[in-house]
C-alpha cells in the first residue's frame, strides 16, 4: 500500500505539467463546443468520456453537420484508432499478474501525453502512477472545457491562438528528456518526424485520416527499430 501511494504522488507529480496543457487546449474545446450548440455541460461530458481532442475536435464538425450516429461512430473508430496500439504498449509495462480492473482504468486515461510519460518510465508500470496521472490530466481537460464554454467567447483571438500551441510545448517537454539520454530514442523521433512531414506531400497518402497516419508510421517506424535496436531485459531500470 505504502508503494502504492508513493506511485501515485510521483503520477500527481509528473502529471501537472499535462494538466496544465490541457486546461489550455481544452478551454478551445469548449468555445467550439458552445459554437455548436453544446451547452456547458454537455461539453463537459464529452470532454470527462472522450480525452481526445482530435476526436471531439471532430465530433463537433459532425454535429454542426448533423450527420449521422453511424459516421460519428466510424470517424471516431478511425481517429482514435492510435490508442490500441498504445495501450498495447503500456500492458507489456504492467506486471503479468495486473489485474484486469487496473488495466481497465488505464486503458481509460491512455492519451499521447499520458502515454508518452508512462512509457518513459523505467521499469514495470505501477497502476497507481498511471491513476497519478489521470487524477490531474482529467480535471485539467474538463475544467479547461468548462471555462471555455462558460466564458471564452470574452478572450481575444490571439489569445485563445496562443492556447492552442500550450499543448505542443508540453508534448515536447515529454520526448526531449529521455531522447537526450538515448541515441537511438533521438534518431526514431527525428525519422518519425521527418516521415511525417514527407507523407502530408504523398499525393495518396495525404488524403489518410491524422490516425490512420499515425498508425502507419508506429507500425513502420517504431516496428524497423525494435527490429534492429532491440532492447533487453536487463537493460531495463527497477521500478522506483
Amino acid at each position: 500500500m505504502k508503494h502504492n501511494g508513493i506511485a501515485f504522488k510521483n503520477g500527481l507529480k509528473d502529471g501537472i505539467p499535462i494538466g496544465l496543457g490541457y486546461l489550455a487546449v481544452s478551454f478551445t474545446f469548449g468555445i467550439m463546443a458552445a459554437g455548436a450548440g453544446l451547452t456547458p455541460w454537455q461539453s463537459v461530458l464529452m470532454s470527462f468520456t472522450n480525452l481526445t481532442s482530435a476526436g471531439q475536435f471532430a465530433a463537433l464538425g459532425i454535429i454542426q453537420a448533423g450527420s449521422s450516429y453511424m459516421e460519428m461512430a466510424v470517424t471516431q473508430f478511425i481517429i482514435n484508432l492510435r490508442y490500441c496500439l498504445m495501450s498495447c504498449s503500456l500492458s507489456q509495462k504492467l506486471e503479468e499478474q495486473t489485474p484486469f480492473h487496473h488495466r481497465l482504468f488505464v486503458g481509460y486515461g491512455v492519451t499521447d501525453e499520458i502515454f508518452g510519460v508512462s512509457v518513459c518510465k523505467p521499469g514495470k508500470l505501477n497502476p497507481f502512477y498511471s491513476y497519478g496521472l489521470i487524477s490531474v490530466a482529467v480535471p485539467g481537460w474538463t475544467l479547461g472545457t468548462l471555462l471555455g464554454a462558460v466564458s471564452g467567447s470574452l478572450l481575444p483571438g490571439r489569445v485563445l491562438s496562443a492556447l492552442n500551441v500550450a499543448l505542443y510545448g508540453m508534448f515536447l517537454a515529454v520526448i526531449i528528456p529521455p531522447a537526450r539520454k538515448s541515441k537511438v530514442l533521438a534518431g526514431v523521433i527525428l525519422v518519425s518526424m521527418a516521415c511525417s512531414l514527407l507523407i502530408t506531400f504523398i499525393p495518396v497518402l495525404n488524403t489518410i485520416s491524422s490516425g490512420f497516419k499515425i498508425i502507419l508510421l508506429t507500425i513502420l517506424i517504431a516496428g524497423a527499430a525494435a527490429y534492429f535496436f532491440p532492447v533487453r531485459d536487463s537493460e531495463e531500470v527497477p521500478n522506483e
